[in-house]
């Protein structure tokens, strides 16, 4: 395996068939169940921020911000299984795993991995001021409606169709955009030497070569996720390794020899 290395010609992608992706999830299962302790708990540290936000919304009847903030989350889930990516690498190249030696590498990488989470905050940001553009287009301002409300006074009103198609539009641009840059990026920083332009445009090009692939996988990260947050975020500590595991794989059968 090639980990950390510099080459002035830069990887190609391979042609992903959609059958490997039942693999790859295959593959992220038993890594996670080889290191559970670090992989788990990766996964209730972010399931415990969740359900601790959901809480504090539900407390102040600010329930329908969920809706947006769970599609933000969307968008910076590369960076979020970081930690999850780096276990999976050590474990394919049979090194040593340990929480020290995971954060360690990740930190050492911080540099480029930074900027990537940077791009992709910046995306969500976008999202966040969209989603509250579109909601003040369709309906009367005020603050943030109870979930109760939100489906009562929003989503069941005649303009609703229209409201949901545009934000769906929108919505999905913007998560096609930070899923093509990141979704190979955030992988490939961790394993070789390279900056964070080089590993987006290897990122795009793989997922435009294998735009029907990349399609169902994005899918399969949404359902898989929505389940785990359905659980009142509990499930997350579950179904954020399962993702992040299986998305190394992902990355290792996209890439190509230089």
């Amino acid at each position: 395996m090639m980990t950390l290395t510099a080459d002035s010609h830069p990887p190609v992608s391979r042609l992903i068939s959609p059958a490997q992706a039942s693999e790859w999830l295959t593959a992220g299962w038993r890594d996670m169940w080889r290191q559970p302790l670090l992989s788990l708990g990766f996964g209730a540290v972010y399931a415990g921020g969740g359900g601790m936000i959901y809480l504090l919304l539900s407390s102040l009847e600010m329930g329908s911000l969920l809706f947006p903030l769970v599609a933000g989350f969307m968008l910076v889930g590369p960076l979020a299984a970081v930690f999850l990516y780096e276990i999976s690498r050590r474990l394919e190249a049979n090194e040593p795993v340990s929480f020290t030696l995971v954060v360690g590498h990740v930190m050492r990488r911080g540099g480029q991995i930074g900027n990537l989470g940077l791009i992709l905050s910046m995306l969500m940001m976008v999202w966040m001021l969209a989603g509250l553009l579109i909601f003040a287009l369709f309906h009367p301002p005020g603050v943030p409606l109870s979930l109760d409300n939100f489906v009562v006074n929003v989503v069941l009103q005649p303009d609703s169709p229209r409201f949901l198609l545009v934000g769906t539009v929108v919505g999905g641009a913007i998560a096609t955009i930070a899923f093509a840059v990141s979704v190979f990026a955030m992988p490939m920083l961790l394993d070789r030497d390279v900056g964070v332009m080089e590993a987006m445009d290897f990122s795009i090009h793989a997922v435009l070569l294998n735009w029907r692939t990349m399609i169902g996988w994005a899918a399969t990260i949404a359902v898989v996720t929505f389940f785990g947050m359905g659980l009142v975020f509990v499930g997350l500590a579950f179904t954020l390794p399962l993702i992040g595991h299986a998305s190394w794989h992902a990355y290792r059968d996209a890439i190509g020899q230089a």
